[in-house]
């Protein structure tokens, strides 16, 4: 494409603050390139947990799952808020991954107790976690005509 004088080449996505926003502004490159590297980490997390005792191994999980997986599903979550279904189910299975890593549980079981176990909310109700406290946070800061549309958002949200 030309612009003025000069040549300028169209980009399909960008990165901005870490979050890759494709032409659609679907988030499909971001959750992609959250799935990859979330997966990537806990491949190399699993490398390490094999050659762990099982004392040093649950905390010391834990805590490396947090620190390399969950921040990259925590990171910008609001954004996540109207992604379709196909989308977020990738999110989950990253989760689902990371906690089948920590507690050893295999591919076959159910993952709701191993979630509720570990005291983690499944993706899309982090989301919505989220949300429902920025609302909160902001009920007495916005202007009227905001705080309006804020508390329609949030009774249209909980009759859902």
């Amino acid at each position: 494409m030309r612009i003025l004088s000069s040549c300028v080449a169209v980009q399909d996505t960008a990165r901005d603050l870490g979050v890759v926003i494709d032409s659609q502004l679907s988030l499909s490159a971001h959750v992609t390139a959250v799935y990859r590297s979330g997966y990537y980490q806990l491949c190399q997390l699993r490398q390490a947990v094999r050659s762990l005792s099982e004392d040093a191994n649950k905390t010391l999980v834990i805590t490396l799952v947090q620190a390399f997986v969950s921040c990259r599903l925590d990171y910008c979550k609001s954004l996540f808020f109207s992604i379709s279904k196909r989308l977020m189910n990738q999110l989950q299975s990253v989760q689902n991954a990371a906690a089948r890593l920590v507690t050893g549980t295999r591919r076959s079981d159910h993952i709701s107790p191993v979630l509720h176990q570990l005291y983690w909310l499944p993706v899309r109700q982090r989301v919505h976690f989220k949300v429902a406290m920025f609302v909160q946070q902001s009920s007495g800061v916005l202007p009227s005509y905001l705080a309006d549309d804020y508390r329609l958002v949030a009774v249209a949200d909980a009759c859902s």
